[in-house]
């Protein structure tokens, strides 16, 4: 918590606005997203709640593992210094995006009240699990760079091309509802089941489904969210839940015992 605290306290030194800026990120999306979607025809009804449910949690996934990765290292006179529990960095830049993360989905929150939007309560318990999911499994990936990044450090470099594929590979930005309809088949596997192979997509689902609604709402001429239970998403978040806390036990095991070298490699 000092870690996060003191992180926030920097960022916003002498800044006249502090926090607002955390703020204005997704206010400044749903203005323009909106304008575009109006002036374009979007064929996804209601495309800025769309958007914005899949990208805070994108955001805080890829903030915390970009942050975390060089926890280590920009700590390294603490770490060669103090001798303390060295997940604490990288965990506490998941804490830091975390901050950011509420902060924003407060502005989402209010637009969908504002707006009309609304939610379905059938579908709202996927909120708190699909949010326990991403921090879990957001946690454990970056225990990963954070360790590997002392050793080797192309893996910066190469975090950032693979943050940018991955994006791509999850439904944000273009409906994930699509895939159940697309022809396209990879060793065998439809679209679909490859988007479910990677545990971002399904997590992403889970927003989607408790913050936008229906897969096809009125006025859509496809599907926008996989048509889909609420209970067989609960099922397949619960069970990424699952493999994440099987993976941070892993990750945090191996930083463990890793960790002990950190001085001497910083």
């Amino acid at each position: 918590m000092n870690l996060v605290r003191k992180e926030l306290k920097v960022r916003y030194t002498a800044s006249a606005l502090g926090a607002v800026w955390s703020l204005l990120n997704p206010i400044v999306f749903l203005a323009v997203f909106s304008f575009v979607s109006k002036m374009l025809g979007n064929s996804i009804p209601s495309f800025p709640v769309y958007l914005l449910s899949g990208l805070l949690a994108w955001n805080l996934f890829s903030t915390s593992l970009l942050a975390g990765a060089r926890s280590i290292i920009e700590n390294a006179y603490l770490v060669k210094k103090v001798y303390f529990p060295r997940e604490i960095l990288p965990i506490s830049s998941v804490g830091v995006a975390l901050v950011d993360f509420v902060l924003q989905s407060a502005v989402l929150f209010l637009f969908i009240l504002v707006s009309g939007h609304g939610v379905r309560i059938q579908a709202i318990v996927l909120y708190p699990l699909s949010l326990a999911t991403l921090l879990v499994f957001t946690m454990a990936m970056t225990l990963v760079v954070s360790g590997l990044i002392v050793r080797y450090r192309d893996v910066q470099h190469l975090l950032n091309l693979a943050l940018l594929v991955w994006f791509w590979m999850t439904p944000i930005v273009y409906p994930g509802g699509l895939a159940q309809t697309a022809d396209a088949n990879v060793f065998g596997l439809s679209a679909f089941h490859v988007l479910l192979i990677n545990p971002m997509s399904s997590i992403v689902f889970g927003f989607q489904r408790a913050l936008y609604g229906t897969p096809q709402p009125p006025g859509a001429t496809r599907p926008v969210l996989p048509i889909v239970s609420e209970h067989w998403l609960v099922a397949v978040v619960a069970l990424v839940l699952v493999g994440s806390l099987l993976l941070l036990w892993l990750t945090w095991s191996t930083f463990f015992r890793f960790s002990g070298d950190f001085a001497e490699e910083v």
